[in-house]
């Protein structure tokens, strides 16, 4: 192993373990992830020559221009439907169009609420993403919860069942949309194969968080529901529709035109943006302008897109100097290619750094074979979906939805890993025992 390739995956520990320890060092992830990129594309152009020996000397710089336009092109269409789907959200609760989930699930029974709850969020995650429906859940739950110590309870629970939902969904986490995207894992075969996994996973650690509750609300909890919108019903729902419809809609687009997800998700936004531009034209200026796509556009949360930007070509400097393909031999030579197992410590790890570039590390450590488990839609491919997204709940911070739950709710990351870390690992588990039954017994 070269010097300069000790260098790479020295700069590459170091940003990785900054991320890990953002708590503690305060210094967002998002720097990190962009020094950590540079500094990696500018070690591998240092070493131009030792890292492409086949390559000659007047092209290198060329090459390698092409390679970082290659890899910045995989990266593009994932960050840009994240941005889309995150506007297409910001539109559809900023007219009002999530208060359907706090009239669902309104009890004065604790725990009819926590499984309410529970339910709501897994199959809400599915259909848009952990880390909007948690926002969406948190917000309607500070409306129907007024004692911190059980919403605290509730809190953790989003979590479990935000990552829950969004393993079985190829739209539903980072992850899984990054695995969609590079095509090892379809539609239909995620939806059927994972789902089950993953309801388990959410059904174990709320039958026993139910013990937690008990009792029934006072009625004075159950607010007013405040108009947030100059639009009326009818317009409301259709923005609604449009907007939660589109973004089912996204996978079937892709099968129908052979397009990348991101230009299903442009399609929704551009159509959505249109309608409501036509609804906003007889309304007073003054009062829409906040409501507006292009205010709405200021809300998306950037730093997150430039996390993900950052880590995505910092792995591909890994991939590009074979580090991933050997460490991805050296498991499967440690663990004599049990994918359960190498999937299961890859699930446990997500929940102490980031699930993103452990998911983008194994894409490029592991090369999708013709058939067998490494194939499309194969075991290894599928279990990674599910533990990657449901690993993430066994620590506070280790998921997107956990973060924002921590920062929103205050939650100690002390209380969660006593409370909360063993439950969700136990789900976790159960899982992976109902994938296995479901691939080796039935």
């Amino acid at each position: 192993m070269s010097t300069l390739t000790i260098a790479i995956i020295a700069v590459f520990v170091a940003g990785y373990l900054c991320i890990a320890l953002e708590s503690f060092t305060k210094i967002n992830k998002a720097a990190i992830a962009l020094l950590m990129c540079v500094l990696c594309w500018t070690l591998l152009m240092i070493g131009k020559g030792a890292f492409y020996p086949d390559v000659a000397a007047d092209g290198l710089v060329g090459h390698i221009a092409e390679i970082i336009e290659h890899h910045l092109g995989d990266a593009g269409g994932t960050l840009f439907f994240l941005m889309g789907a995150m506007t297409i959200v910001e539109i559809v609760d900023s007219n009002g169009g999530f208060n359907f989930v706090r009239d669902a699930i309104k009890t004065r029974s604790k725990r009819k609420l926590m499984w309410r709850v529970a339910f709501m969020t897994f199959f809400l995650s599915a259909i848009l993403d952990n880390l909007t429906t948690s926002i969406v859940m948190i917000m309607v739950l500070r409306k129907l919860v007024q004692s911190r110590e059980d919403r605290l309870i509730y809190a953790a629970l989003i979590v479990i069942s935000a990552n829950s939902g969004g393993a079985f969904s190829p739209i539903g986490d980072v992850t899984t949309i990054m695995l969609w995207i590079k095509g090892v894992i379809t539609t239909q075969g995620v939806l059927t194969e994972i789902f089950i996994p993953s309801l388990i996973s959410m059904i174990v650690p709320a039958f026993i968080l139910q013990y937690s509750l008990n009792g029934k609300f006072d009625k004075s909890q159950n607010l007013p529901k405040a108009e947030v919108t100059q639009f009326t019903k009818v317009q409301r729902d259709i923005i609604f529709w449009l907007g939660v419809g589109g973004l089912v809609f996204v996978p079937i687009f892709k099968t129908l035109t052979h397009l990348p997800p991101f230009m299903g998700i442009l399609l929704v936004l551009g159509l959505l943006w249109t309608v409501t531009e036509i609804f906003h034209y007889n309304t007073a200026e003054d009062d829409t302008m906040a409501k507006r796509v292009s205010d709405l556009l200021s809300r998306i949360d950037l730093s997150t897109i430039m996390f993900f930007l950052g880590i995505l070509m910092a792995v591909a400097v890994l991939q590009e100097i074979g580090v991933l393909a050997a460490l991805g031999e050296g498991l499967n030579t440690a663990f004599s290619g049990n994918y359960f197992l190498i999937n299961g410590i890859i699930g446990v790890l997500s929940s102490i750094v980031d699930n993103v570039p452990l998911v983008a590390g194994c894409m490029g450590m592991y090369p999708v074979a013709p058939d067998g488990a490494m194939a499309v839609d194969g075991i290894f491919w599928q279990l990674l979906a599910y533990c990657a997204g449901v690993g993430g709940s066994m620590l506070i911070i280790g998921s997107a939805a956990g973060v924002v739950v921590m920062g929103l709710e205050k939650i100690s990351f002390g209380w969660y890993m006593k409370k909360i870390t063993w439950i969700a690992f136990v789900g976790y588990l159960a899982g992976i025992l109902w994938y296995w039954l479901e691939k080796m017994v039935f």
